[in-house]
């Protein structure tokens, strides 16, 4: 796929993770702009929010004075609003348009009583970072207004690609002010519904007895619902990124999506074969040899690595089942020695000391509390550390199954592993991602990329992917999906910990062939595959725009 077959002459996508990687959605958009470059070249633009500065500059943005010069000489924007233009600094080097939006707080009353006034959107009732990702996608808007302009846009195809409601405002803003452009809203997992979820509230057995405007109100999140709400409906072409948020939206924003646009993956981190067994190797003996620095326990090359990543949401990803899934893992006596890592960052304090000098020394001597690796700021009230304690691991010489907890972000600095997780990744045996609420799952499938077999739940985007469109086990895909509900709880652990306890077990021919299924998987589900969902989501935007046109 080398062309651009849907005949787009300006394709603009804005996010808060522009150049900024915060979460999940980072790795969609930096992973998808490959591809779109290809087929859409410099007529591609991303926009994000410029909250960088000279002592703290973006690491993955690149400034350039020639791109787009013309347009930035000639652009007027509002006291307070200014852009830097350049290019996103991953594959496929996308145009990038930084913008500096501290002048819409001064307008943001006037703004927002006109987008209730046009679209319905209560800001009556907004709180924490509400205020601030409506004034970046207001910014946006504006910067697409004038963008627009300088590329005459009434006389060609512009498509406009929102994500997430942190977006919300600047679809509403330009579908007010360009009624040419076809718009397009991308919801990655509704607010209502994490925050259902969130609260401890069960949400798929309920699901068609909730009224997400209802829900909204009983949990403070009116204002971040209704715009949501309202950008969904708005939009010429609504998507989300899995067949089990699509459920979740039709139910809580009552807007069916147009079309479902699962998360492609590009595999360029994975080492090539000829390196590929060195780094496991050295991921391997960094991971064992913190270990040993940690509990005193001698783990020897056979150990068993497997581990959990991701978000720090104790329920929604599932962090309880995994850490219940690994006690009952160490009833069933497995075949050797288990190690299993938490990698979610928390709310992280410092490396520990102790921990750095005995690996400075490569001494094998049991630190006080050797189940984690850096220190936190609340070690009374952290879910992950409370339950490690509470289940009884004390990593001790005679237990087969050892856990630790490393609760900050792995990104090559961290004072211990000094690997980013990718780095790390490459040497487990298997990972776990049982979650409860997990709209698509970028971790299981950067797993079997690297050929690590990965268990996930039916209640995961991902998961639902590989149930229809695999037999699900280890042999064929190199994942296995565990059904997963409001209501059986006990029998996820009980799964888990035996699928775990089976790729322990299996021998090195089994293994390897796990693992050669498991890639195969993973390229499957590359952006070239997957790309044609969104030029569906194109077709769509810009045939409703035109429709939308010729009724007025």
């Amino acid at each position: 796929m080398t062309e651009n077959i849907v005949g787009v002459d300006l394709l603009i996508e804005t996010s808060w993770e522009v150049c900024n990687k915060v979460g999940g959605i980072y790795t969609v958009l930096s992973t998808k702009a490959k591809t779109l470059h290809r087929l859409y070249k410099d007529k591609l633009i991303f926009i994000g929010p410029d909250v960088w500065s000279e002592d703290n500059p973006s690491p993955y943005f690149v400034e350039s004075t020639s791109v787009l010069k013309a347009w930035k000489e000639k652009s007027e924007f509002p006291e307070g609003v200014s852009v830097r233009v350049g290019r996103w600094n991953i594959p496929g080097k996308p145009i990038a348009i930084l913008v500096k939006f501290d002048g819409m707080y001064a307008v943001k009353d006037d703004f927002y009583g006109k987008m209730w006034n046009l679209y319905g959107v209560d800001s009556l009732h907004a709180y924490g970072d509400y205020d601030e990702a409506c004034a970046f996608s207001h910014a946006a808007g504006i910067v697409i207004e004038s963008l627009y302009a300088y590329y005459k846009g009434k006389d060609k195809t512009v498509v406009a690609h929102f994500d997430e409601w942190t977006t919300g405002m600047g679809l509403l803003y330009v579908k007010s002010v360009l009624p040419k452009v076809a718009t397009i809203f991308t919801t990655h997992a509704t607010s209502i519904g994490r925050s259902i979820c969130g609260n401890g509230k069960p949400l798929y057995d309920y699901m068609k007895g909730y009224d997400g405007d209802q829900m909204a109100g009983e949990l403070n999140m009116q204002s971040k619902h209704s715009l949501e709400k309202a950008a969904a409906h708005q939009a010429d072409c609504f998507t989300t990124v899995s067949d089990i948020t699509a459920v979740e939206c039709e139910q809580l924003l009552a807007k069916k999506p147009d079309v479902v646009t699962p998360n492609g993956f590009e595999s360029n981190f994975v080492p090539s074969k000829s390196k590929f067994q060195s780094v496991r190797k050295n991921a391997r003996k960094c991971m064992l040899q913190v270990a040993s620095s940690l509990t005193g326990n001698n783990y020897d090359d056979d150990t068993f690595i497997v581990a959990t990543s991701g978000r720090c949401e104790y329920r929604n990803k599932g962090l309880d089942v995994f850490l219940d899934s690994m006690c009952r893992l160490l009833q069933l006596s497995p075949c050797k020695k288990v190690l299993a890592f938490v990698m979610v960052p928390a709310w992280c304090d410092t490396a520990r000391a102790d921990l750095q000098e005995s690996l400075k020394n490569n001494a094998t001597v049991r630190l006080a509390d050797p189940v984690i690796t850096h220190k936190i700021h609340n070690p009374d009230s952290d879910a992950v550390y409370g339950r490690i304690h509470s289940i009884g691991f004390d990593n001790g010489s005679d237990s087969n199954v050892s856990v630790i907890y490393v609760p900050c972000y792995l990104n090559g600095n961290d004072g211990i592993f000094n690997k980013d997780y990718y780095d790390l990744l490459i040497g487990m045996d298997a990972t776990v991602f049982p979650s409860y609420y997990e709209p698509w799952g970028y971790t299981p499938l950067e797993s079997v990329a690297f050929g690590v077999p990965t268990i996930t739940t039916s209640l995961s985007g991902f998961g639902q992917w590989i149930l229809n469109s695999f037999e699900s086990n280890f042999e064929s895909c190199g994942v296995t999906v565990i059904g997963r509900s409001d209501g059986n709880y006990c029998d996820v652990v009980e799964n888990i910990a035996r699928s775990i306890r089976f790729l322990v077990c299996c021998d090195k021919e089994v293994s390897g062939e796990i693992s050669c299924s498991a890639m195969a998987t993973a390229s499957c589900a590359s952006w070239d595959n997957f790309v044609k969902y969104y030029e569906d989501s194109f077709r769509i935007a810009i045939l409703n725009e035109e429709k939308r046109n010729n009724n007025n």
